[in-house]
């Protein structure tokens, strides 16, 4: 292939930085990425440009990542851009390899067993020295031994340079080290390894052994670390040894995006890049494909007010550098929303009206998220949706290639690819999986089985995407077994469908078209315990991070208590100031529609015992869960049916069109006219006008 041949078809739709990027393959490079710039695209074609131009042999190229499935999808773009061969790795991952083979040799016999959790051996530890502690206390020791560690500190040295660290589980430094010196006896007792010791046994192996090291070199030439922000010492000190004298290194990163620090992660290592490596060329890319103008904008606003505000705590920060300034490339879109509420209740309710106004629109469920502080806010967000009948997943719950469903289906799947069968993939996983369940619309019922269908749903999608992608007449069913396989080893799940749930920390790497941050309250974001001007930095990074997630929509809401009827003594968060309208005032941000309490100026009563109603679910149907129906079951069905036609015809859940609790409501109250549908909770403006009449026809032909 010519050389302008070439260039066309590996750097064609790159801009001139990604480009820039693309074209640099030797010598140090560093790329400063702001949020949604693609620099994941910008890396993997720089290695597919280098594989196809000859300078790099795939099998010589190390490409590393912090998650499994950021790897995971780094390997599926290098082999759809023709570079299957090249290793994109974490770094535990790419260093127990190493360990697994040069453990015998080095250290002799085979190599220990791998604890997968600390919990049980420091809960022993601490049951050893007489230490009282819950399973919380256990969890906050786990979290401080892995600092002390990938910071390459013993029990010894940690009391030391823990010195000004917030003591875990209010344990005092040296019950803390006592532990810790307690948890690695008993692991070497009985011959385990936990994930920091994959990295420093493999460190330890490489500094001894010149031979080795020599040998892993000669495997690796050239190198490529993602999310450099994220680098820990102990990481750090890996790819020195990796790297030896050599200058083969391009790293990606942004310090504004660096929100791991409690757990060693240090934006050092990128911010001096230049001075360690003289003559390093850097690239900056700063064109945001992601978001719409008016989202980026809420994201630049927020780090440029950390030049200009006074945060509530003492002055002084060593780790706040320059932010990138994003620019916009995506049509302009909706501006942010922001939201006070009552109380914590009234917000989540709140939330899944806005979500369900979202799905009328069109908005796909999978693309819409709740993010929050704490995973201890979630409750409140699964029960709102649930009781608006709204499919959600929790993010860091059962992981999906666990689930049982989808491991009958591989093993499903990978008997159909063994015998010879239909050219076209997409049908055939659907023909397989209509064995376990599987059909083209989803059932109407919520609970286990929406969920194993939500399953399937996302396996058949992902043939979809894979037949798109690669080509239909390129992929066959054992293609796709083995992408399957590859994915489940790296717990690289599909796009279920369902709101996300998930923590602001658990959302880095992700996006979605409409985002929802809540709890934007002091005390949340930033979180109680962040008493520095570093903590308070850090939290403003991670909202930055909670922003940059949305591409469309954004929403920002908080509450002034934490119950309904408690003491509204909560104040929006210290960030939300430079965010909001300039000149708008606290009664310009839109409370949470409640039509039933505006009606009656006080609580919502159920129509049959004029008890209070105390449930979304309840207050929705207008009646408590407990009180006779008083609805003709016919009306119920008819309603049903016609629901499922629409849905069918527009190939959406049924809940999009209307969920079981605002059927339920409409048969009961038998609504004459659009004006008394319109009152009842759950039909907005756009669902009346899209199904008013037909609803009314249902209601007047079963009267």
């Amino acid at each position: 292939m010519s050389g302008a041949l070439l260039e066309d078809s590996i750097l064609e739709g790159l801009d001139d930085e990604q480009r820039a990027v693309a074209r640099t393959l030797t010598g140090p490079l560093c790329v400063l990425a702001g949020a949604g710039t693609g620099k994941t695209r910008a890396i993997t074609h720089r290695i597919a440009y280098g594989v196809r131009t000859g300078v790099y042999k795939p099998q010589q190229v190390l490409a590393v990542t912090f998650t499994a499935r950021a790897a995971a999808e780094m390997r599926t773009r290098l082999r759809d851009l023709g570079a299957g061969g090249v290793q994109a790795r974490t770094f535990h991952a790419a260093a127990l390899r190493q360990l697994q083979y040069f453990w015998p040799q080095a250290v002799g016999g085979p190599l220990p067993a791998l604890v997968d959790h600390k919990a049980q051996l420091i809960a022993e530890s601490a049951r050893r020295l007489r230490v009282s502690t819950d399973r919380a206390a256990i969890r906050d020791v786990a979290a401080e031994i892995e600092w002390a560690k990938v910071s390459m500190l013993t029990p010894d040295a940690y009391t030391v340079a823990a010195a000004g660290r917030a003591e875990p589980a209010g344990m005092d430094l040296t019950t803390v080290s006592r532990i810790f010196s307690a948890y690695e006896d008993l692991k070497l007792d009985r011959n385990l390894i936990d994930f920091e010791d994959v990295l420093l046994s493999t460190v330890a192996i490489l500094e001894d052994d010149e031979k080795i090291a020599a040998t892993v070199r000669a495997q690796y030439r050239h190198f490529v670390v993602d999310e450099y922000q994220d680098v820990s010492p102990l990481q750090q000190r890996l790819l020195d040894l990796w790297l030896g004298e050599r200058r083969e290194l391009c790293v990606v990163g942004d310090a504004s995006q660096t929100i791991y620090s409690f757990t060693g992660a240090s934006s050092r290592h990128l911010l001096d890049f230049t001075k360690r490596y003289e003559g390093a060329q850097v690239v900056k890319l700063v064109r945001d494909y992601r978001s719409t103008p008016q989202v980026v904008r809420a994201a630049n606003t927020l780090l440029a007010a950390r030049s200009t505000q006074t945060d509530r705590t003492a002055a002084g920060s060593t780790t706040w550098s320059a932010p990138l300034e994003l620019i916009a490339q995506q049509p302009a879109g909706p501006e942010p929303v922001f939201t006070e509420c009552s109380d914590d209740e009234a917000e989540a309710t709140e939330c899944a009206r806005r979500i369900a106004v979202l799905l009328d629109q069109g908005v796909k469920a999978s693309e819409i998220a709740i993010l929050y502080r704490t995973n201890g806010q979630s409750e409140a967000y699964e029960q709102a949706l649930a009781s608006a009948g709204i499919g959600y997943q929790l993010r860091g719950g059962e992981r999906f290639f666990q689930r049982r469903e989808v491991r009958d289906a591989l093993l499903q799947l990978r008997a159909a690819a063994r015998t010879p069968g239909d050219d076209d993939v997409p049908q055939q996983v659907r023909d397989v999986l209509a064995s376990l369940g599987y059909t083209s619309v989803a059932p109407q019922n919520s609970g286990a089985v929406r969920e194993k269908w939500e399953s399937l749903a996302a396996l058949v999608s992902l043939a979809d995407e894979l037949a798109r992608v690669r080509g239909a007449d390129a992929l066959t069913l054992q293609l796709f077994v083995a992408e399957l396989e590859e994915r489940a080893a790296a717990q690289h799940a599909p796009t279920l469908q369902g709101v996300t749930l998930a923590s602001l920390h658990s959302a880095k790497g992700l996006e979605w078209d409409a985002v929802f941050l809540v709890g934007m309250s002091e005390g949340l974001m930033p979180i109680s315990f962040a008493d520095t001007q570093e903590a308070v930095d850090e939290e403003r990074r991670l909202l930055y991070v909670g922003i940059t997630r949305a591409r469309t929509h954004l929403a920002m809401s908080w509450s002034t208590s934490r119950s309904p009827g408690g003491r509204a003594n909560r104040k929006p968060s210290r960030f939300l100031d430079a965010l909001r309208p300039a000149g708008s005032g606290q009664a310009s941000f839109r409370q949470p529609r409640v039509r039933a309490a505006r009606k009656s100026g006080g609580p919502i009563t159920c129509r049959v015992c004029k008890r209070p109603l105390l449930t979304g679910s309840e207050r929705k149907i207008g009646r408590c869960n407990d009180c006779p129906v008083s609805y003709e079951e016919e009306t119920f069905e008819a309603l049903r049916s016609w629901r499922l036609a629409e849905a069918r015809e527009k190939d959406v859940p049924a809940f999009v069109v209307f969920t079981d609790a605002t059927l339920v409501a409409i048969a009961e109250a038998r609504p004459e006219s659009l004006e008394q549908l319109g009152e009842l909770a759950g039909i907005g403006s756009a669902k009346l006008e899209r199904y008013g009449e037909a609803v009314l026809e249902i209601i007047s032909d079963n009267a």
